[in-house]
């Protein structure tokens, strides 16, 4: 079978799953919302990332993004789908491969709309503490903002391939990135920076310290990714739907 067909198949999923559209729409809301109101309530001081700030919103807003790449795995195994979809698409590693596509467009899509949002409405509250920012930076900022959000969906969808539960994934995950990482960031020094939120957020930020630059952190959190994903596929072919 051919790879249009399935990949056709599987965003019609996306599109008509109700809560996937809804977790776009609140990754949209959320991110924006924060950094709205991190830009009116931040003052400049010691250690002020004008961009970070601006952009600070997707900390929170993230969890919608994992939200979405977990629930577009998790709904197929719920009331028997993943047999229909496997019945369709018998090659379980392209049927695999057109769901992560099709996670991953609009993820990234979403994420990159949000990003420039985020920024706009943050820098309009800090006024002139944002005025230090060149173009550069900003396009950086919203261009690896949207790939971060994108590979913390996939990040999500392969775990939950992998432990074949949205709930499951989504109680590991959301406090990790909440709570642990934060932990362990303050107790393991270097360690953390090779975290996957961690390393990937080094994008957000104008100055960053440590191993890590924001293109190689991006990078980490994409070994991150495709570790799930690859863990995620052979979990799908050693296990019956």
């Amino acid at each position: 079978m051919e790879l249009t067909p399935v990949l056709r198949s599987e965003w019609l999923k996306i599109r008509t799953l109700r809560s996937l559209p809804g977790a776009l729409l609140a990754l949209f809301a959320a991110t924006t919302a924060f950094s709205a109101i991190a830009g009116v309530s931040e003052t400049s001081g010691p250690g002020f990332d004008p961009l970070f700030t601006s952009l600070s919103g997707v900390v929170p807003g993230q969890i919608a993004a994992v939200s979405f790449g977990a629930m577009a795995v998790s709904s197929e195994f719920q009331s028997g789908a993943l047999r229909l979809s496997l019945a369709a698409v018998p090659r379980r590693g392209r049927w695999f491969a057109a769901k992560a596509a099709v996670i991953a467009v609009p993820a990234l899509l979403v994420g990159l709309v949000t990003a420039l949002a985020a920024l706009l409405v943050a820098r309009a509250g800090l006024g002139p503490a944002a005025d230090g920012l060149g173009t550069g930076e900003q396009v950086r900022g919203v261009v690896g903002c949207g790939v971060y959000l994108m590979l913390m969906a996939l990040f999500a969808a392969g775990l939950a391939a992998l432990l074949r539960s949205g709930v499951a994934t989504l109680s590991l995950l959301i406090p990790f990135i909440l709570v642990v990482s934060f932990v362990i960031g303050d107790a393991t020094g270097t360690i953390a920076d090779f975290l996957p939120d961690k390393a990937g957020q080094l994008v957000l930020r104008e100055t960053y310290d440590g191993t890590l630059g924001p293109w190689s952190g991006l990078a980490v959190t994409a070994l991150w990714a495709a570790a799930a994903l690859l863990a995620g596929a052979w979990r799908l072919r050693r296990r019956d739907a």
